[in-house]
């Protein structure tokens, strides 16, 4: 007889975390702060910059067929010259800001074929795969950070047969 425990966010058949839940929004801050394509490209076109005066920006991030999971965030902040992601994990900003924070949201299976890289950022707000709030200039000078941004999706693990749980 075995014994399964079940934590919120943990997906109990591969014991990795489920997708866009607080534990893989960790893992995803890690694989943010190792993608030069990040940590430098959005220095260099001054995207960390626009922060509101505040010191770093937020992405909040969710699976729309998962409605009563909560959003994950991703906190940007400029450090030692790099776009570093600084926090990973539940919501902790109540209230983005338009100007420079993001929120985006798609289902569960468009957010796997963005991670595969089968389609871009472009491509998928086109067509409407990818629902987008927030400074969109801003967002189309920096295409290629965004591409490399939602091909983390498909590098962190996570599992998708279930939607991450209130804690």
């Amino acid at each position: 007889m075995s014994l399964c425990v079940l934590l919120p966010g943990i997906a109990a058949a591969q014991g990795e975390p489920l997708l866009m839940s607080a534990p893989w929004a960790g893992l995803a801050c890690d694989a943010w702060n190792a993608e030069p394509a990040l940590t430098e490209q959005l220095v260099d076109s001054g995207w960390v910059k626009n922060d509101a005066k505040r010191g770093f920006k937020v992405l909040q991030i969710y699976r729309t067929d998962c409605a009563d999971s909560p959003r994950v965030e991703l906190r940007i902040a400029e450090q030692a010259g790099k776009a570093r992601c600084t926090y990973g994990g539940g919501v902790e900003t109540a209230k983005l800001d338009s100007d420079v924070d993001y929120l985006m949201h798609a289902e569960t299976a468009r957010w796997q074929e963005m991670g595969r890289g089968e389609y871009g950022p472009m491509r998928a707000m086109m067509f409407g795969r990818l629902q987008f709030e927030g400074p969109m200039l801003e967002a189309m000078g920096n295409m290629g950070p965004f591409e490399s941004f939602l091909l983390l999706v498909g590098k962190v693990p996570g599992g998708a047969t279930a939607c991450p749980g209130r804690p």
